[in-house]
């Protein structure tokens, strides 16, 4: 059977992105649309649409034009969305990068997706500038100044106006974030103007009972550079005239004292934050009397901690789920009280429909039944960028994107979900693939085999463990360090057993699903 939502289809504008996020501008020129929460420096929506106007005639006048590739790696800063939509104006693509990739990372990425122009933070210059040099990328521009990189203020120099460019909403790309998808590597996800916008106008459909408005304040604690933070908060909280408080980073008593001190009204999070609103001792000593709801995604949230911490701060609590590619929401919960289930993601948005397929014949489920989840919609990526074999893979010829995950529908339509087919780990909802730091680690030559999986883990949901076959003499904390310094934070591996040998099957593929069900065993 084919779910659908309970809420109706909505019409979905065909209009670029900048043009729908930014329709309240003028209206709202005055008002805070961007503050840095450490600093206190904002931006109005006034001040943004002027930085978008001039750095958009200022990327054209560098020659910058419809098709290209702008690359942002930093930390939410309030220009982090002048840049954003200075590039969609003039038809140009945003490739958003994690600002703690190694340089080899970042290189990779800048490659793939034919990068012309980078900005950074002078925090993160020495390794942008070592990435670019290996890489097509013309110039690097910083936030701020820093030697060695142009100011990004320069792009907003000029007083003329941006060309008028034709975009097609739908085959238009406007964004570029990289996910490892099922497996492997990770690959640039196509996301268009119409993915986007349609995804911004479906979410705001099932708002119902406290419904996002220029009075309210959010925390943009989650990264701009990836889908959730760059969608939901960053781009859904401008459309909707609400301002929004940057972090560049994730610090308890920082967070709470932002909630607190910028009377903070609506919470977009993931899992373990949530966890620490519900039992970390701190939060006694901040007044949160204002936030009067979280939303939480990118991971499951169990059902205990989702209502002791709807009880402890006296507000609501509701889940969500998405991938990156599919822009990103597909399921929320419903924001009426009545209507919360803490476990369950909630029901497919408008315009979306989901199928649960048997993971081992293929054949339809029903509800109660535990399967993959198929999902078809217009916010399901136009592909995988210069991979066609991959998109092939996880969209069929009828349209549904088979997201690799496994989950059920209740009797309501309430979806939850109950495990992975890929076997990506989440850690603290960011994608770690197994099989990238098992290159890694192989590549020590004290190494002769290994397999690495997800490890439960309270804070972080999951975390990488790798499974290692000795070929000489290493300590656990000598094969954690070599991987630590070649990796992201977010995928170093933070637990390692030493095994006699790693299970695989007849064609040598690794049998993590035995490890992993040792693993939960033993955690559980």
């Amino acid at each position: 059977m084919i779910f659908r939502s309970p809420f109706p289809d909505v019409t979905l504008p065909e209009m670029p992105l900048t043009e729908l996020v930014m329709k309240r501008a003028v209206e709202l020129a005055g008002r805070p649309a961007l503050i840095d929460g450490l600093s206190g420096r904002a931006l109005t929506f006034g001040q943004l649409a002027e930085g978008i106007r001039r750095g958009a005639a200022g990327l054209a006048r560098r020659g910058f034009k419809k098709g290209d590739v702008f690359a942002i790696y930093s930390p939410n800063v309030p220009e982090y969305a002048v840049a954003f939509h200075a590039v969609a104006s003039v038809g140009g693509i945003n490739t958003t990068i994690n600002p703690l990739y190694t340089a080899d990372e970042l290189a990779h990425q800048l490659n793939d997706s034919g990068a012309k122009y980078l900005v950074t933070v002078e925090m993160f210059l020495d390794k942008a500038k070592e990435a670019a040099a290996k890489s097509p990328v013309e110039e690097v521009f910083v936030f701020g100044e820093a030697e060695g990189a142009t100011p990004f203020a320069a792009l907003l120099d000029s007083d003329g106006d941006p060309p008028e460019v034709a975009i097609d909403p739908r085959e238009d790309l406007v964004v570029l974030p990289y996910s490892s998808g099922t497996t492997g590597r990770a690959k640039g996800v196509m996301l268009t103007h119409y993915n986007l916008v349609s995804n911004i106008t479906q979410f705001e459909a099932i708002e119902r009972q406290h419904m996002l408005d220029e009075n309210d304040t959010l925390v943009g604690v989650l990264p701009f550079f990836h889908i959730y933070g760059m969608v939901v908060i960053l781009n859904y909280s401008l459309y909707r005239g609400a301002q929004v408080v940057t972090m560049p980073r994730f610090d308890m008593e920082q967070f709470l004292r932002i909630l607190q001190d910028y009377r903070v009204t609506f919470a977009h999070l993931v899992p373990p934050i949530v966890l620490g609103l519900a039992k970390h001792p701190l939060v006694e000593q901040f007044d949160l009397s204002n936030l009067r709801g979280i939303f939480s995604g990118a991971a499951p949230l169990g059902e205990s901690v989702a209502q002791e911490a709807s009880a402890r701060l006296g507000c609501q609590v509701i889940q969500g789920y998405g991938l990156t590619e599919t822009s990103p929401v597909t399921h929320a919960s419903p924001d009426d009280p009545s209507r919360i289930k803490f476990a369950s993601i909630g029901p497919c948005i408008p315009n979306t429909e989901v199928r649960i397929v048997d993971i081992e014949t293929g054949g339809e489920l029903g509800t109660g039944q535990e399967g993959e989840l198929w999902i078809r919609g217009p916010q399901v990526m136009k592909g995988y960028l210069n991979n066609p074999e991959a998109t092939a893979e996880c969209i069929d010829a009828e349209g549904w994107f088979h997201t690799g995950d496994v989950g059920k529908a209740d009797e309501d339509g309430y979806f939850y979900i109950v495990d992975r087919v890929k076997e990506l780990i989440k850690y603290k909802g960011m994608q770690v693939a197994p099989a990238e730091l098992e290159a890694v680690m192989l590549a020590h030559p004290h190494v002769n085999d290994v397999a690495v999986i997800p490890s439960p883990d309270e804070e972080a949901g999951e975390v990488p463990k790798a499974f290692v076959v000795l070929k000489g003499e290493a300590s656990p904390e000598e094969l954690m360090a070599f991987v630590a310094e070649r990796v992201a934070p977010h995928k170093k591996i933070r637990r390692l057993e030493f095994v006699e040998e790693i299970p695989k099957s007849p064609s040598g593929k690794i049998l993590r699903r035995i490890l992993v069900e040792k693993e939960r065993a033993r955690a559980g």
